[in-house]
């Protein structure tokens, strides 16, 4: 057993801690004020699998309306409309909750 590298991994560990710290605080930050974000919208009893899915699209939304930018884009639009017709389907026992996932998911090119 190499004592040094033991040793140089510690102090690499410990030097890494506050930054470690801050991510997760800011993780926790985030978390919070999406799950007081979606509880506003209504959606606070979705599935996390559902709300992780939506965050990025929940997200935007709450920044274009304290007017961090306008997205007049038709795209964006209609993802938004998809977004609220799947949730409300799933909310609705329209659809389950693989379908909505499914149907929500965003398709790299």
């Amino acid at each position: 057993m190499n004592t040094a590298v033991n040793i140089a991994d510690t102090q690499s560990v410990k030097s890494m801690e506050p930054v470690l710290r801050r991510v997760l605080q800011d993780a926790e930050q985030e978390h919070k004020e999406l799950q007081q974000i979606f509880t506003l919208m209504g959606w606070g009893g979705l599935p996390d699998a559902l709300k992780m899915e939506i965050k990025d699209d929940v997200t935007a939304m709450v920044r274009e309306l304290k007017g961090h930018y306008s997205s007049c884009d038709p795209h964006v639009a209609r993802r938004r409309e998809r977004v609220v017709y799947w949730v409300e389907c799933f909310k609705d026992d329209v659809c389950s909750l693989e379908t909505a996932i499914e149907a929500l998911k965003v398709r790299s090119l």
